[in-house]
């Protein structure tokens, strides 16, 4: 390591969560007001810093591998590094003065924060490893750590029955990204990240496994590896269980622990300029993700599992922009997730107790026409003119917003995607105002107008430059062409989605104008039913892997007996 005081900055970082832990551990594990202020002071100190490092970076800054005396163990310095340094070091600062009240009271106190900081420290250094080696090490002690702050209550068995579920899809996840990491090692003669990926840029098609492109193979395995560690639908079942374990390890694992399958995609960016199949396979599970979270979310009756359902959606969301090629906004939406998700569960509390002291659901109008159905006929926009504003005013102002912006990304396939999206976003959004009911309908919508206008304007700005902050070289633009379509499939995807949402628009529409609840309802009475116990039961996988775990119990029983017979 050089004597640049920018390197020495850049070391001490993820290096300072682990003195705390170490100092928490020898000197303050019967001290319980020591340990918390320690750790506390330290974690804030981390996060100045890795500000710091940040605006440093930003003022005359270039990306470096920093080696800490040895081949392995080096810190890659770069744009997605210290941004991550600095998100992870904000949402971590937030869950320990979180901690400092909440945990007072439970047993372990001196331990809770040691841990919170081992994990602090293990993020951080999976953010900015700069070689296989040090990726896959914290990679793995992320679970390992997880596992004891989920079941840091020992004399709850819940917890850590789910803490182990969860150890179990981790392990899963791992094996993957260390048979990816093999091959990358084997196939380019080297275990740090830079030089693979400079080595890729050289020379992308030369090397294949069995006929098959190796990019090909480690692309689908490092997804493979995201979609466990972000709760991709069939590998999501831990998720929402994860409840049971204290709410701050629940804040940092929704807002900073289950976005690594994000970080991963970014990270290995370069691959996936040559893996447009996998982007493509990404971009399916991460829809099917998007639509079984948010479904499932809707019909729960307890806020954190509602919250954990939550955070699958916007996982599966988060996906999709990487499987659409847009890797710098999946960078901002886990940004973006993180902040407002950590928020949530810190004010769960706080929403449990008013339920508890208030029964009764309020008369609210957005309670009345969005979940009973009964809107008030009088003070509503006149349907033309809702219709007009809910489809025409959001695909304006996006389109404007881009074009304005960055004009040459509407010849790009994931942009125009992203816009479709946001078009059905402000659409619903737009949708929900007109049935909500006010003395004045048309102050109401332009207010909701003049929010979408700016959000959509803040949006479209951050999210260019953020990209070209993170990929500067026209590496965005090379993600984008890898993940396109042809022509054909991608119009039928288009019609598909429009066709879709114009329907659903429609019926949902004109369902209160023609009756259409009360004509259909006895016809549609038993799929609703179907429907509803299927959603109830979270879509019967928990029973399945629970059942395929008995059977597997049960025959490793039997293997045991035959084992000692012979």
């Amino acid at each position: 390591m050089s004597g640049n005081p920018m390197d020495v900055l850049a070391v001490a970082i993820p290096f300072l969560p682990v003195l705390s832990a170490v100092v928490i551990f020898l000197f303050a594990r019967h001290r319980r007001s020591a340990s918390a202020r320690t750790s506390v002071g330290v974690t804030f100190l981390v996060f100045v810093l890795a500000l710091a490092e940040l605006g440093g970076y930003l003022v005359s800054g270039t990306p470096q591998d920093v080696t800490i005396g040895v081949d392995w163990g080096s810190l890659w310095i770069d744009p997605l590094s210290l941004i991550m340094w600095a998100f992870v070091s904000g949402i971590s600062l937030l869950v320990h003065i979180y901690s400092v009240r909440y945990m007072v009271e439970e047993p372990g106190y001196p331990r809770f924060f040691a841990l919170l900081d081992l994990m602090t420290a293990t993020i951080l250094f999976m953010v900015s490893a700069a070689d296989l080696l040090t990726l896959l090490a914290a990679w793995f002690l992320v679970g390992v750590l997880l596992y004891f702050l989920l079941g840091h209550d020992t004399d709850r068995p819940a917890a850590g029955r789910y803490a182990f579920w969860t150890q179990i899809t981790y392990r899963f996840g791992d094996l993957p990204l260390w048979m990816a990491a093999a091959l990358l090692g084997e196939t380019y003669h080297s275990l740090s990240l830079p030089v693979i990926f400079s080595r890729i840029q050289m020379a992308p098609a030369v090397h294949t496994l069995w006929g098959i492109p190796v990019l090909e193979v480690v692309g689908f395995l490092v997804a493979l590896a995201a979609f466990a560690r972000s709760a991709q639908f069939l590998l999501h079942g831990w998720l929402p269980y994860t409840m049971d374990g204290p709410t701050p390890v629940s804040a940092l694992m929704h807002a900073g622990i289950v976005n690594a399958g994000g970080f991963l995609f970014n990270r290995f960016a370069p691959v996936f300029e040559h893996a447009g199949d996998v982007l493509h396979l990404a971009f399916l599970v991460g829809l099917v993700t998007a639509i079984t979270g948010s479904a499932l979310m809707l019909i729960q009756n307890d806020v954190k599992r509602s919250l954990g359902y939550s955070t699958m959606g916007q996982m599966g969301f988060m996906v999709m922009e990487c499987g659409v090629g847009a890797f710098p906004l999946a960078v901002f939406h886990l940004i973006a997730h993180g902040f407002f998700k950590a928020s949530l569960f810190l004010s769960a509390g706080n929403v449990i107790g008013d339920a508890r002291r208030q029964d009764g659901v309020p008369a609210d109008p957005v309670y009345t026409s969005v979940v009973e159905r009964r809107p008030r006929r009088p003070s509503r926009l006149p349907w033309m003119v809702a219709a007009a504003l809910t489809i025409l005013v959001p695909i304006t102002v996006l389109a404007l917003s881009h074009f304005f912006v960055a004009a040459h990304a509407f010849y790009e396939q994931g942009v125009l995607i992203l816009l479709f999206f946001g078009w059905v976003t402000g659409a619903q959004a737009l949708f929900a105002a007109h049935k909500m009911t006010r003395t004045n309908p048309w102050r109401l919508m332009g207010g909701i107008l003049v929010s979408f206008v700016l959000i959509v304007v803040g949006y479209t700005l951050i999210s260019h430059y953020f990209g070209n902050f993170l990929y500067p070289g026209g590496r965005g633009e090379r993600l984008y062409k890898a993940a396109s379509l042809g022509s054909f499939p991608f119009a039928a995807l288009m019609l598909v989605l429009a066709l879709l949402f114009v329907g659903g628009w429609a019926l949902t529409f004109f369902a209160d104008t023609l009756d259409l609840w009360g004509s259909l309802g006895a016809r549609w009475r038993g799929t609703y039913l179907v429907l509803y116990a299927s959603l109830s039961r979270e879509l019967y996988i928990n029973d399945l892997y629970a059942r395929l775990s008995q059977i597997l119990i049960s025959a490793s029983r039997r293997l045991n007996i035959w084992l000692r017979w012979c």
